[in-house]
């Protein structure tokens, strides 16, 4: 009998699907992995209002996608959304994946993926070994904060403090979004830099949200914040028309075109918002360095067409 070794994933969204497309690639289940992704962006249409379901009746709809005498099969659940009037929505809970007769990995040893709200924090209370979440958790809990910046996942781990967190980054998955700093004109003259070498010089409000100021103090470092005065956006304004306005903010962007659209400038990409597989280090057995060791290496296809 193999050992099975649960990793915890996002619900839904963004970093869920990065984390499918990396299983899909290292074990060829391209299959379960769409399965799962378009079941889930289904639901967040129907959730959203921007779709019509032939089943209304959220339960019937969770019960026609759920296989639960088939752990192989995946499994979801229902969370209450944060949109108006709280709408209950069908999101990922679990599904075991076999990887016998791989290379490196245990015979019979299986993996499954369960769903958490917030997988970091499940890491770091030793509930998993591995793990996938996004490194802007990590910095907004566990990252030192340092006069100089930081600017790359590779060194968010000297960052962490031992005895503050067991948990490590083992890896990004490349899903990368940045944090950038943007500005208005009048604070940013034409054939200005806006970058950490700009805020150095800078005396005055930059506009972030408030969830990630400790993130920013991270990425920025606290040397380049001195004189700076953080500004939050009121409650539903929009992030960018809260930054034109004061002037000067970091705002987590992946094209600039609805910065751009406030008569905002985009400057220095600051830090990669970037979906990481995790460890905590003392509960990794054997079998789960390998699997991390899979999950970590080279897609199927690439492996194969070395070894042929």
């Amino acid at each position: 009998m193999g050992e099975t070794i649960p990793i915890a994933v996002p619900r839904k969204g963004r970093p869920l699907e990065s984390v499918l497309e990396r299983f899909a690639r290292r074990l060829d289940v391209t299959e379960l992995a769409d399965e799962i992704s378009s079941t889930l962006r289904h639901e967040k249409a129907l959730t959203k209002g921007n779709l019509d379901s032939d089943e209304e009746n959220v339960y019937h709809r969770l019960a026609d996608y759920s296989t639960v005498s088939e752990p192989t099969e995946p499994e979801y659940t229902l969370v209450r959304d944060d949109r108006a009037g709280k709408p209950r929505r069908i999101v990922f809970d679990s599904v075991t994946v076999p990887i016998d007769g791989i290379d490196g990995v245990p015979e019979g040893t299986n993996v499954q993926l369960v769903g958490r709200e917030e997988p970091f924090r499940a890491l770091r209370t030793h509930e998993f070994a591995l793990g996938f979440d996004s490194a802007d958790l990590v910095l907004e809990e566990v990252v030192e904060l340092r006069p100089e910046p930081l600017d790359r996942i590779a060194d968010v781990n000297a960052r962490i403090d031992p005895a503050e967190s067991d948990v490590r980054v083992v890896t990004g998955l490349g899903d990368t979004v940045y944090h950038t700093l943007m500005a208005t004109p009048n604070v940013a003259p034409s054939g200005s830099a806006i970058d950490r070498s700009f805020l150095e010089t800078y005396d005055g409000p930059l506009c972030i949200e408030p969830r990630y100021e400790r993130l920013v103090r991270a990425v920025l470092g606290t040397r380049t914040l001195e004189g700076i005065d953080f500004r939050y956006p009121e409650n539903g304004r929009e992030e960018e028309a809260a930054i034109a306005e004061t002037g000067l903010g970091v705002y987590l962007t992946v094209t600039g075109s609805t910065a751009r659209e406030h008569g905002l400038l985009l400057g220095e990409q600051l830090f990669p918002s970037e979906t990481v597989l995790l460890e905590t280090t003392p509960e990794v057995t054997e079998t789960a360095e390998a699997v991390r060791a899979l999950l970590n290496g080279p897609d199927l296809e690439t492996k194969l067409a070395v070894e042929t």
